[in-house]
């Protein structure tokens, strides 16, 4: 997060912004379904990555009908797919420079694409 600012938002804010009541609020804290900063003082603290999160748990609650144990279970597999999509793109990158820093493979030692998409040794075409 480099040369970015964070901002942060007091809790009259966001319940203003997002037409939500501050009780409510500190519910889905105390759930761990949004996990605020606090200040010095104590004050909760919402960033911009906070409120993205809320936004999210407002749709599954108010759009989906989806209850607070499902939107925990659904937060839980998104974090899930999120670290890994991660660790893909780091892996990918890792390769490119790896491959880079080799050279191309040889034939040989390359996959071909089935129709079906499996992968197969390249046995030339």
């Amino acid at each position: 997060m480099t040369g970015r600012i964070r901002r942060f938002h007091m809790i009259s804010w966001v319940a203003e912004r997002y037409e939500i009541h501050p009780q409510t609020l500190r519910l889905y804290e105390r759930e761990g379904l949004i996990l605020p900063s606090r200040s010095v003082g104590n004050t909760r603290l919402y960033d911009d990555e906070t409120c993205k999160r809320l936004e999210f748990v407002l749709t599954l609650t108010r759009d989906l009908g989806v209850n607070l144990a499902g939107v925990d279970v659904i937060l839980n597999m998104k974090d899930q797919i999120d670290a890994l999509q991660a660790e893909v793109e780091r892996l990918t990158e890792l390769l490119q420079r790896e491959t880079a820093r080799r050279g191309a493979v040889p034939r040989e030692n390359a996959l071909a694409i089935r129709p079906r998409g499996g992968l197969v040794p390249n046995e030339g075409e």
